[in-house]
């Protein structure tokens, strides 16, 4: 068999070609689905005689590579580099045991691009997918993510989330006079990062709004604990909570309406619920020990919660419309930082197994956990809004780092930063 896999080595190389010099993280593939599905994505045309804006093929080609779903046949190994529907030899790529074949094409539109694809089954014979997308040359990232989506959804049956953002906190300087901290938006892929608030003091718990147009997070720029929510477009950005104690763990409600967030104003931290319309604020829980860390189900009809009333932190379940709790984990002395699935059947979280801090995931019916990470000392999961993976903080070589593994724990890889700890992630939802 003539077809050659594209190592995790090539594919640093192929996502720094794409993302240019400023991105600050890098992936790392560690590891794939057992049986992937053999998939060649031609580079695509460009007829000018400049050097295209973007190297769509290689973004596209990096996307799915990434999902860990499909074995990627490597460009120098193609018999053919066909762009056109009319010059696909379906006998080439059966030869060197292709199952799918993407090709395309850019080519200039006014000031404008339109980019071109098509997806064919090379056993069948026959073509999946056709179309064409125009944008202009600083949304041709975006277009490429489309691509890679629409590919992704045709060939898995499920949507694809290579067009969201990442948030995340990269601290440099740490313990030092220098100390400082940046709250980041990048592509899923660590390409375009942005810096959205740069401080001295601590960047918290960021969160995104349901339609991924602002974020809420915790700052200590004034001395002391805050929650602030801020626009992304034009970086607009309140402080809503300034009370007494501990103001933190903010996540805005599946509607945007209301934010849910920790308050020790009356002594231990509780969970309260503030409306950003009325202002109105709702305590949630009331106990002497800690509840921490909010999160909303689905429905918005309940919070997940941490909870060290039953003497170690355990993940809690309270029905808003009753105030009725009911405890959620029971294996294991530490289970914490919950996050439900958009099913509203599973969730992910922090578990400690045998002393140490990993990812896992439970199915809330049967109670069955599945832990998902190899790695130590694993915090802060966040799930991608189609459910498929799960990014969280870790530490290599005594460095902050994020990873991403997927919901059933066969596909890994690292992001590691060029620059500082790298801590805090949040997934955003479906953007477009």
């Amino acid at each position: 068999m003539m077809r050659a896999l594209l190592t995790a080595g090539t594919f640093l190389l192929l996502l720094a070609l794409a993302a240019g010099t400023k991105a600050q993280l890098t992936i790392e593939i560690t590891r794939g689905v057992d049986d992937p599905v053999p998939l060649a994505v031609v580079p695509f045309g460009w007829d000018e005689v400049d050097i295209p804006p973007e190297n769509l093929g290689d973004i596209i080609r990096f996307n799915l590579a990434r999902s860990g779903q499909f074995a990627m046949t490597a460009p120098v190994d193609m018999l053919s580099l066909p762009t056109r529907e009319q010059d696909v030899f379906f006998r080439d790529w059966r030869i060197q045991g292709v199952s799918y074949v993407l090709i395309g094409r850019l080519e200039r539109s006014g000031e404008d691009y339109r980019v071109h694809y098509a997806l064919f089954d090379v056993h069948r014979e026959r073509r999946l997918l056709q179309n064409t997308l125009e944008g202009s040359r600083g949304t041709l990232r975006d277009l490429a993510h489309d691509v890679s989506d629409a590919v992704y959804e045709e060939l898995t049956g499920m949507p694809g989330a290579f067009g969201t953002k990442l948030l995340y906190v990269v601290a440099q300087n740490i313990a030092t006079p220098n100390e400082v901290f940046r709250l980041e938006m990048a592509d899923a892929d660590g390409a375009r990062p942005t810096t959205l608030l740069r401080s001295n003091e601590p960047i918290l718990s960021a969160d995104w709004s349901p339609d991924g147009r602002s974020v809420v997070y915790v700052s200590f720029e004034t001395g002391k604990p805050a929650i602030y929510i801020q626009e992304i477009a034009t970086g607009r950005r309140e402080m809503i909570t300034d009370f007494e104690g501990l103001n933190g763990a903010p996540a805005l409600s599946p509607d945007g309406r209301q934010v849910a967030m920790v308050l020790s104003m009356g002594g231990a931290p509780d969970i309260y619920i503030l409306d950003l319309d009325t202002r109105r604020l709702r305590q949630v829980t009331r106990h002497f020990s800690i509840d921490t860390e909010p999160s909303w189900s689905p429905d918005g009809r309940s919070l997940v919660f941490t909870s060290n009333r039953g003497g170690r932190p355990q993940i809690y379940r309270v029905e808003l419309g009753s105030g009725q709790i009911e405890r959620l984990t029971f294996e294991g002395d530490y289970n914490a930082r919950a996050r439900l699935l958009d099913d509203g059947r599973s969730m992910i979280f922090v578990h400690r197994r045998r002393g140490t801090f990993h990812i896992a995931a439970m199915d809330l019916e049967s109670g069955e956990i599945n832990v998902l990470t190899e790695t130590s000392l694993d915090e802060s999961p966040s799930v991608a809004p189609n459910g498929s993976m799960v990014i969280y903080a870790t530490r290599e070589q005594g460095r902050g780092i994020l990873a991403v593994v997927s919901i059933d724990g066969r596909v890994r890889y690292r992001l590691p930063s060029t620059e500082g700890d790298v801590r805090e992630p949040a997934w955003s939802p479906f953007l477009r």
